[in-house]
Parts: C-alpha cells; structure tokens; sequence
C-alpha cells in the first residue's frame, strides 16, 4: 500500500495570542455590533490560546481591495509552500518527484501556486502537477486520498500533497455578521507537506520507524447541504459561509458513514488507535467524540493543534498527522482520518502503521 513518508510544515512568521486577536476584533466591531459583549466570548470559549498570521495586525485594520488580498495571497502562499516543501523533503533530490498535488481554497492563482514554486526549486521539468481548488476543510484530507490513488496506479511513483491557507487575508473588516465574527475567532494561516510514495518506490531507506500506510478512502457528499460552509463571492473578496448547525451535523451524519467505511474493512471503531482529525472547532471536537463514542484522549491531538495554531483549514490535518508521526506508534495500529468540508462533504482515510 502507498505510503506517507513524511510532513513538513509551513508556519507564518506572525504569531498572536487569542486575547491579542479578540481585543483587535472588539475595537474593530465594537461600534457596529450590539451584542458585542456577548458574541466577542467566542474568543475566549474555543480552545485556541495562539494563531499564524502572514501580516501584522496593523496591515488587517486597514482598507484593501480584493485583488490586493489575493495578490498578497500569492506572494505569502509561495513562501509558505517552499517552506513547508523544505521541512518535508530535507533529505531528497526534488529531481526524483513525479507529481505534485496543490490543495488551496483561500486564493487565486493562475498559473497556479505549485507552478510558481517550481520556477524556485529544482523539480523535474515533466511532474505531473494536479491543483485541487474548493474542498476548504477537508482539501487536505482529499489531497492524500488523490495522492493514494496516483501512487497505487503508479507503484514506482514518489508524489506530494501541498496544502496552503492563508485564511487571513479573506477577513472582511465591514462585515459585521455573526458567521464572520466566529470565523475571525476560527480560522488562521498555514501550509503543510505530505511525502507520498508506491509500493515499488526504493528511495526512503532513511526513514527508520514505522509509518502510516494508506488501505483506503471514501468521499461521502450529503445532498442539498450546499449552504452549510464555504465562501459567498462578493466585490470585496470572500465572505465566509459557517453554519451553526456544523457541530449538530458531525454528531448525526458522520458515524454511520464511518462505520460503513471501516466494515469494508472488517473493522470497527474499537480498532482504530489513532484518529487524525482535522479539528474544525471546540464543538466539532466535541461532536467527533460524542458521535464515534472516542475518549478525549483519541482527540488529544486535534485538540492540541487546534489549541497552538487554531483551524487553517486544508492544511490543518497534515499538522495532526505529524504529531501522531512523531510519536510512538507501533507497527500493526490502525488509524483513521477525518475531514469535513464544503458541500457539505467528508474525506475518510484508513491507515495501518508499518
């Protein structure tokens, strides 16, 4: 089964405590919102203590257009890209990549941002480059299921999965709804990294402790759901889509679609030792837990890199998987990842340590 060699992270150079960005957020809306009082304690009751920026708090308090917000995404998206490319190859000739998966929903480039990148790093001249734009949340997820599959059609392949977010730069300073106030609370900057590789694939010699194989995916997409996450397009740029029916949904629609994953298998819920989930939110934790009957301690994880980095979207389940891959696990236990998106929509992964 393919294979993931390792991940790489791209952190922005700007890091704010939750109290900085809530005291920010107040005076900003504290004249245009009445019950700012009230809603501002969202800041405070998610479990996010800091967050990644990839400007300063004084750049968001100013006026910008849309295409200065999505041409300063371009810019801060190829340095966070190389970044994240360089923590997770720092032993490999970039020569020996045969694609490139580029995960982003935060932005527009084209020439899309992996071809950008290619033109300041020594990649082959003929990798096969596959941008996935619009998964949000569960891009991530859905870039290594893509990789998974490139690689069990291609045994002798070596890929990566790219994921960039900089979520920031869609903050709407005159938007005074609710949705983009728990957005603001939420969401944060970040890129990450996957080696992907085949079965027939011999250049890993150097990784020395057991690694997460992929047996399998699904995509599941629930009808009608269009409205439940992902962005309004207006003159000024993106406007976050964030229903509060979110964590409700998690609770009743994510298990039987689990379970009938995992018995294709023959497995079940009790079988999975480590859970990879991509931390949406507190109440979507919280929702994972209640739904698949999980201890806190299967979403120690999440919950943590929910707690130091806050919810970058695509990328923000690479940042869980790293930290389960820098732990102890031993070979033989089986994992299962979790992402949800617009659509509304869910990316499944079945993995075993080996």
């Amino acid at each position: 089964m393919p294979k993931i060699g390792s991940v790489g992270l791209g952190i922005p150079k700007y890091k704010y405590s939750q109290i900085d960005t809530m005291n920010f957020v107040y005076q900003l809306f504290s004249n245009n919102v009445k019950d700012i009082n009230r809603l501002i304690k969202v800041f405070q009751n998610g479990e996010i203590q800091t967050r990644y920026f990839v400007k300063d708090m004084v750049w968001f308090n100013e006026n910008h257009t849309f295409a200065e917000k999505n041409n300063a995404f371009i810019n801060e998206a190829i340095d966070l890209g190389i970044k994240a490319i360089e923590n997770c190859l720092p032993d490999e000739d970039y020569g020996t990549i045969d694609a490139i998966f580029m995960v982003c929903t935060s932005g527009l480039a084209t020439p899309s941002i992996e071809a950008r990148i290619m033109n300041k790093l020594p990649f082959k001249e003929d990798v096969k480059r596959i941008p996935i734009w619009g998964l949000g949340c569960a891009g991530g997820a859905s870039g290594l299921s893509r990789a998974y599959e490139y690689c069990l059609a291609f045994p002798q392949a070596k890929v990566i999965v790219l994921s960039i977010e900089i979520c920031s730069l869609t903050f709407q300073k005159n938007d005074f709804s609710k949705s983009n106030l728990i957005g603001t609370s939420l969401f944060a900057d970040g890129a990450a990294c996957a080696l992907v590789v085949g079965d027939e694939c011999e250049q890993i010699e150097y990784i020395n402790k057991p690694i997460p194989a992929i047996y399998g995916t699904e995509s599941r997409l629930m009808a009608n759901s269009l409205d439940v996450m992902g962005w309004d397009f207006q003159d000024d740029g993106m406007h976050v889509i964030f229903s509060k029916d979110i964590p409700s949904i998690v609770e009743h629609w994510l298990k039987p679609n689990v379970e009938s994953f995992l018995t294709k298998y023959d497995l079940r819920l009790s079988d999975i030792s480590q859970f990879v989930a991509h931390p949406g939110g507190k109440k979507v934790v919280k929702a994972y837990e209640k739904a698949l009957q999980f201890p806190a301690s299967k979403t120690e994880d999440a919950r943590e890199v929910l707690n130091q980095f806050g919810n970058m979207s695509s990328p923000t389940i690479f940042y869980v998987l790293k930290r389960i891959m820098d732990s102890d696990v031993k070979s033989g236990e089986w994992g299962l990842a979790i992402a949800l998106g617009p659509g509304f929509s869910s990316e499944q992964l079945l993995m075993r340590w080996e």
